[in-house]
């Protein structure tokens, strides 16, 4: 476990908000890293706020195990480093080095959309 390398973040940058690894989508990747998105329709942070909440509230009761749902929660909400050990703690394989496509250690499919995963470039302030 470690990285090729690392450097320490800018006081101004969000930790979470890291640059996403070269990969192939359809091998488990041990690199991977938050994707870089820009909505088409632009979002306030509290609408942001509002779809990762729904997201959350109900992805579960459409398969996989609760247990992994907790942990992938956890790990979108994490810093890179926690990110890490909440995925690999839990079992999960990361299918796509931007983390949209997760897997148990049992075969469930676990899709996460790219707005749990990461802010939206394009994101506006709530006025």
């Amino acid at each position: 476990m470690g990285c090729a390398s690392s450097s320490a973040a800018a006081a101004d940058e969000d930790p979470r908000q890291f640059d996403a690894v070269a990969g192939k989508a359809d091998k488990p990747t041990k690199q991977y890293a938050r994707p870089k998105w820009k909505t088409q329709e632009l979002m306030t942070a509290s609408q942001l706020k509002m779809k990762r909440e729904e997201f959350w509230d109900t992805q579960p009761y459409y398969g996989g195990d609760r247990v992994i749902w907790d942990a992938l929660k956890a790990a979108c909400e994490a810093d890179q480093e926690t990110c890490k050990l909440i995925i690999e703690s839990a079992g999960i394989i990361v299918a796509a080095p931007d983390m949209t496509i997760c897997y148990d250690e049992r075969g469930a499919k676990y899709e996460l959309p790219k707005y749990v995963l990461a802010e939206p470039i394009n994101l506006t302030k709530d006025e």
